[in-house]
């Protein structure tokens, strides 16, 4: 059995602990919160699900103790820059990072590289929602006078986004204060992004999600080949569940003498699935 620990226990990690729980082949070596002592983890991977600009300090902490690490680090433009990271502590340490394991970054990450490969010329457009971002709702709640808040994308196609940004505010914030600090923060920055205020964030919560990915390009010297994938999902329970799949896949590459920090594209699908290979192969080639 493979002992997985969860550190952080928000949406994701209150879902990855339900995963966990549900895998033939896992078992919980315990739930951790962001102030625990991380020498107290006893476990073969660790699950490091806080927020997003926290989580190189604990996979890189876990590293350097031998342990394994899957993170849903969600911000694309850094990822190569965490992944550069974490590399070297992981091969000193003979372990290994997975990093950006959700489903995008992460799995839809896996299906533009298959799409790619089909179509090695061409577009490829992910449009997300609509739905509640989690990384979104985690920085808008870190903005100094937020009570609560609730991000939403809205798709405008061919990947451009709005970004919906419901904020509960604190006693005596300022709301234009509070509105200017969003707009500045990177997560929102690069798209149009519009704050508004409401009483309750709760009365609008909700975590589905979605996404509609379409390629349109060339394979070999043939043109219109046209590849769409769509899912509707929650949001939370996916993101844990890709977590734990890839918590397999770490264990299964450090067996094999594979150390380092790897995103999901650079990782074999198979040692995602639990059971054997003869079987996997038999059932779904």
């Amino acid at each position: 059995m493979i002992r997985v620990a969860v550190l952080g226990y928000g949406n994701i990690g209150r879902s990855a602990e339900q995963a966990i729980n549900a895998a033939p082949d896992m078992e919980l070596a315990g739930v951790f919160h962001h102030n625990d002592c991380l020498e107290c983890i006893d476990a073969d991977v660790v699950l490091v699900c806080t927020p997003t600009r926290e989580v190189q300090k604990f996979a890189a902490v876990l590293a350097a103790r031998g342990i394994c690490t899957v993170d849903s680090f969600d911000i694309h433009g850094q990822i190569w820059n965490l992944r550069t990271a974490l590399n070297p502590v992981c091969l000193t340490n003979k372990t290994v990072s997975v990093i950006s394991a959700g489903w995008d970054p992460g799995t839809d990450s896996m299906i533009r590289a298959l799409l790619t490969a089909m179509a090695p010329k061409g577009l490829t457009y992910t449009n997300f929602g609509p739905g509640r971002s989690m990384g979104h709702t985690v920085a808008a709640k870190a903005i100094k006078g937020v009570k609560n808040a609730l991000s939403m994308t809205i798709p405008l196609g061919t990947g451009i986004h709005r970004r919906m940004v419901y904020v509960e505010l604190e006693d005596g914030a300022d709301f234009k204060t509070v509105e200017a600090a969003v707009l500045a923060d990177d997560y929102f920055a690069h798209d149009e992004t519009h704050v508004i205020a409401v009483d309750s964030v709760d009365a609008l919560n909700n975590v589905a999600h979605g996404v509609n990915l379409v390629r349109s390009g060339v394979s070999g010297e043939t043109h219109n080949q046209r590849f769409e994938f769509n899912m509707s999902i929650n949001n939370p329970a996916l993101t844990g569940q890709v977590m734990v799949s890839c918590a397999r896949a770490a264990v299964r590459m450090r067996e094999r003498g594979e150390y380092g920090a790897r995103t999901m594209i650079e990782l074999r699908p198979i040692d995602l699935l639990a059971g054997e290979t003869e079987n996997l192969v038999k059932a779904l080639v």
